[in-house]
């Protein structure tokens, strides 16, 4: 029998969101400083306001964009609300995460258009971690309303999203894997999970861990653009985040390529030389035979979380990564899908002064 599931046990734990507490409190960097950006967002704002809507269509590169900004917007706002309230304690937080999820879990009935997946993937990673900490604390949301957002996550997120999308570029399996299982561990869904864990381990598509990198961590997609390169590479960290909550560890598959393909990425984008052989994706559909400088230098918010395990907890040096911590810090940035807040959530003293 599989043991049940840990829960808060997404991205945070109850243990580290008191250790990010009392060091908010205290004022020390570089939290003070992470904590005062998130605060200076629209997103974390009490004025925001929900917009839902019972249609949303996000067509490619979210052309038609019929609901698909309010979705995204509003999915980030939830999850900052939700962090606000769990950092702060005041209700007001925990109010507006609730009303957030709940305008759109009682009002969407479809997701429609060429970018239905990832809209999905990229969208449910906040909304669940909203919801796994706003159930887990006593923030005030009711049952019903609770199984009115498990509705929505069954019913209308998880029959787009189950079969993932093997021939698209792998950001698109990679953002789908990181919503299913954390679809997985809010519902209790020990199989919803599972299927998850198996796609990043060995899945057919180029999500999975070896189709994304080769074994010196040159990406499917770094001959596409470096946005989308960092895309996949987020998404599949914020999954093996979660799944390490849950005692599954996915940062250690295949010898720890995700951490190759993370100093890769980060040593060419902070302009050094790096190997490419020509990469063709699962299917065959993209084949680029160079290495792409479109987004060069333009490094999304995901290296936080990936230098935290694998250079605090893991004791691996990780110096290119590290040095992109260096010069992004505080690591905000609400773009491209990712989770944001990665300094604030992240970072450790230690490292703050290495």
């Amino acid at each position: 029998m599989k043991k049940p599931f840990v829960h808060p046990g997404l991205l945070h734990s109850r243990e580290e969101l008191a250790f990010i507490k009392q060091k908010v409190t205290a004022g020390e960097e570089p939290w003070k400083t992470a904590w005062e950006k998130l605060q200076e967002s629209p997103s974390a704002s009490l004025n925001h306001t929900p917009r839902p809507r019972p249609e949303v269509v996000r067509g490619p590169y979210n052309n038609p964009n019929i609901g698909s900004s309010e979705l995204s917007g509003d999915s980030s706002a939830a999850y900052t609300h939700a962090l606000q309230w769990c950092l702060t304690g005041k209700q007001a937080h925990a109010q507006k995460a609730i009303a957030l999820l709940n305008a759109w879990s009682s009002t969407l009935k479809t997701v429609s258009g060429h970018d239905t997946k990832l809209l999905i993937g990229m969208v449910g990673v906040h909304l669940c971690n909203a919801a796994e900490l706003l159930r887990h604390t006593d923030a005030g949301w009711l049952k019903d309303d609770q199984k009115q957002f498990e509705h929505l996550l069954r019913q209308v997120f998880y029959p787009a999203i189950k079969d993932f999308f093997p021939k698209a570029n792998g950001n698109w399996d990679a953002s789908m894997i990181q919503t299913m299982l954390a679809m997985g561990v809010f519902l209790d869904d020990q199989a919803m999970f599972e299927r998850a864990v198996t796609y990043f381990q060995k899945g057919e598509g180029n999500g999975a861990i070896e189709h994304y990198f080769n074994a010196f961590g040159e990406c499917q997609e770094s001959g596409r653009d470096q946005a989308h390169t960092q895309m996949g590479l987020g998404f599949l960290g914020c999954a093996c985040e979660m799944a390490w909550k849950q005692g599954v560890d996915l940062y250690s598959t295949s010898n720890s390529r995700l951490a190759l393909g993370f100093e890769y990425t980060a040593k060419y984008n902070l302009g050094h030389d790096v190997p490419y052989e020509t990469y063709t994706s699962i299917g065959g559909t993209y084949v680029n035979p160079t290495i792409s400088p479109k987004s060069r230098g333009r490094f999304a918010p995901i290296y936080e979380r990936i230098v935290h395990h694998y250079h605090v907890r893991k004791k691996l040096e990780m110096p290119h990564c590290r040095e992109v911590v260096a010069k992004t810090r505080p690591e905000i940035s609400q773009s491209g899908g990712h989770i944001p807040w990665g300094t604030l959530m992240f970072a450790e003293l230690r490292l703050a002064k290495s």
